[in-house]
């Protein structure tokens, strides 16, 4: 008679054990570790969340739960199993575990099989616990590759020049004098810089005359400062930059760190050309310079513009800038990447066709396609300058009557 009551008492402690492995006991720690309801289950999740959190690499370590500490101060041999905590199997059993099985439950290296006669059960804990390492591995991987800073400076998405792209700040009396115009788009990258275009106004001419021009640009992406005034010998344009650095150094700035400071166009409208053509010459940030209706009244500039800088000349059919715009490039001693844009087929007005201030209003498109260009780095618009045909080679003046005639050298 004992030995079938002794029997029926193993029998029922064995089945207490294999319990232990049903996926209900261990669904809360597989979710994110819910709190348990008792001590034991405490005890628990104690050892298994600590187990998740070292498998995805998180710094926060699991606090020790109240059943551990008291069978730490307990003053009986191997109270926590050999070498080991116990790990409770439910929260009505108190069996302790073997040594394997406890190993097997914290290794952060290895996600092991429990040594538990109910295999399926244990299955659920391991898929899982590798799903939630392979979810880890895959956000690390992402985050990885976002955190990889797209290269060069920052361009607006839509690339047609004869639009305005993006949303812009239009700031007047501003600038190093206080009489500049500073535009830039409302929402300026956190991944990239923004490369600058300097604007010199014609002689006696406002900044603000120029606002289609400005906000043209602006919208495109780049930062944009409108001088007070273009003498035409680049000073104005060097202090105008020097305040932009401090802009770009200055917390306060909404600017501060977002400017590519070498990474600088410079362009400007008949005397705005020729203080474009000068800092180019002068000023190592100017990569580019876009002379609107302009040109060396000597056709001695852009033979001085270094072979690492580039160079354009637009003029009106009928421009009074007309001969020197041609005198300027047709310089034997210009040596850098050139090209001499006109614009034809102007209405007849009273200057007969496109005049002194066609580039700056109807033929903008071209500024700020040669600015993405040299500064953007949209090395699939050369096509549309430099060629024996394309966009600004021959091809119509969009939106507007007439056609471009382009020739270029040295590229």
């Amino acid at each position: 008679m004992k030995s079938k009551i002794l029997k029926f008492a193993v029998l029922a402690s064995a089945i207490a054990f294999i319990n232990c492995g049903d996926e209900t006991a261990l669904a809360p720690y597989l979710n994110g570790g819910a709190q348990g309801t008792s001590s034991s289950s405490d005890a628990v999740e104690s050892e298994i969340s600590s187990s998740d959190v070292a498998q995805q690499g998180s710094n926060t370590d699991a606090p020790a739960s109240s059943s551990d500490e008291s069978c730490l101060a307990s003053s009986l041999p191997d109270a926590c199993g050999p070498g080991t905590n116990p790990l409770p199997t439910s929260s009505s059993d108190a069996a302790v575990a073997s040594s394997a099985d406890a190993q097997s439950a914290t290794s952060s290296a290895n996600v092991q099989e429990p040594a538990s006669s109910s295999s399926e059960a244990a299955k659920p804990a391991s898929s899982s616990s590798e799903k939630k390492v392979e979810s880890s591995s895959s956000e690390k991987k992402v985050e990885s590759s976002s955190s990889e800073a797209p290269k060069g400076i920052f361009l607006a998405e839509g690339k047609e020049e004869e639009k305005d792209q993006m949303q812009v700040e239009y700031k007047t009396r501003t600038g190093w004098d206080g009489g500049g115009i500073l535009s830039y788009p409302k929402q300026l990258s956190s991944t990239q810089k923004h490369g600058v275009v300097v604007w010199g106004p014609g002689g006696g001419t406002e900044p603000g005359a120029y606002e289609g021009m400005i906000r043209r640009l602006a919208s495109h992406g780049f930062v944009v400062i409108a001088l007070k005034e273009s003498p035409g010998d680049a000073s104005q344009a060097i202090k105008a930059l020097n305040w932009m650095d401090q802009q770009n150094k200055d917390q306060n700035s909404p600017l501060y760190n977002k400017l590519d400071m070498n990474t600088v166009g410079c362009s400007g409208h008949s005397m705005g050309g020729l203080e474009s053509e000068q800092a180019v010459i002068k000023d190592k940030r100017v990569l580019t310079a876009f002379l609107n209706n302009s040109g060396d009244w000597n056709g001695a500039g852009a033979n001085k513009v270094a072979t690492d800088r580039t160079i354009a000349i637009l003029f009106g059919e009928v421009g009074m800038e007309k001969d020197n715009a041609k005198n300027d490039y047709n310089n034997s001693g210009v040596k850098a990447p050139a090209c001499l844009i006109e614009m034809t087929g102007g209405p007849r007005n009273s200057e007969g066709g496109y005049g002194h201030g066609s580039g700056s209003w109807d033929g903008m498109a071209a500024t700020v396609a040669w600015m993405r260009w040299h500064l953007g780095g949209e090395t699939e618009r050369k096509a549309d300058f430099v060629g024996t045909t394309g966009k600004y080679i021959d091809g119509s003046i969009i939106g507007k009557q007439g056609k471009w005639k382009t020739q270029c050298k040295n590229f």
